[in-house]
């Protein structure tokens, strides 16, 4: 099994990793730089609406509140990834950042050692055992996949959540969340007793109109 601190992601901001890229950085860093900007950072053909497939990502990295990391966890190595995501919430907290900025803050942690499909379920065992933690401090987890078969909500047919290799994202809940708090049912309290009102208006705009 894997030690612990040697599975430790060190966590860089976007130029960081980018500067460690150039100067020869291992592969895994570099594929997890560019799959961040050339893919949740840009446009996609089949995404079904315009603009970047995640808006959020590149907003929070115009304002340098992107940390990147890659854990040396396999498949046999749950307690270290558990342990690395958790952690990822108090990363996510210590990034600078302005009291109305905030919510841009994103952790996204890469698992090349987790790219087998026993890699990929213990991830999602991972993710589900911190489901609750999350949802009670109002942040999101997200796992991203090569074999990802959960839908767009823009376009069914596009496969959003596809990755190199797994990839764990944590951020802050925000109120364009609605659609997500829409299709999973346990994030719909927690989302409304976030934003309330607001919330609760985006919702029925979401469900009255769809994607």
């Amino acid at each position: 099994m894997t030690d612990s601190a040697s599975a430790d992601p060190q966590l860089l901001t976007l130029p960081e990793a980018r500067a460690r890229c150039a100067d020869g950085a291992a592969p895994p860093l570099a594929v997890l730089v560019g799959w961040v900007e050339t893919y949740l950072m840009s446009s996609h053909v089949d995404l079904g609406r315009t603009g970047a497939v995640c808006p959020f990502t590149r907003q929070a990295a115009k304002l340098d509140m992107v940390r990147l990391g890659i854990s040396t966890a396999t498949a046999a190595d749950e307690g270290t990834a558990f342990a690395a995501v958790h952690r990822s919430f108090a990363d996510l907290d210590a990034i600078p950042a302005q009291a109305t900025l905030q919510h841009f803050r994103t952790v996204i942690l890469g698992f090349p050692g987790c790219a087998d499909p026993a890699g990929t379920a213990m991830l999602q065992r991972v993710q589900k055992r911190l489901k609750f933690a999350s949802l009670r401090r109002f942040r999101m987890i997200g796992l991203m996949h090569p074999d990802s078969e959960a839908p767009g909500l823009w376009n069914p047919q596009f496969r959003p959540l596809r990755a190199p290799f797994p990839v764990v994202a944590v951020r802050h809940m925000v109120e364009q969340d609605a659609p997500f708090a829409a299709r999973h049912p346990l994030l719909m309290l927690p989302y409304l007793a976030r934003f309330r009102m607001a919330g609760a208006k985006r919702l029925i705009a979401h469900l009255r109109t769809g994607p």
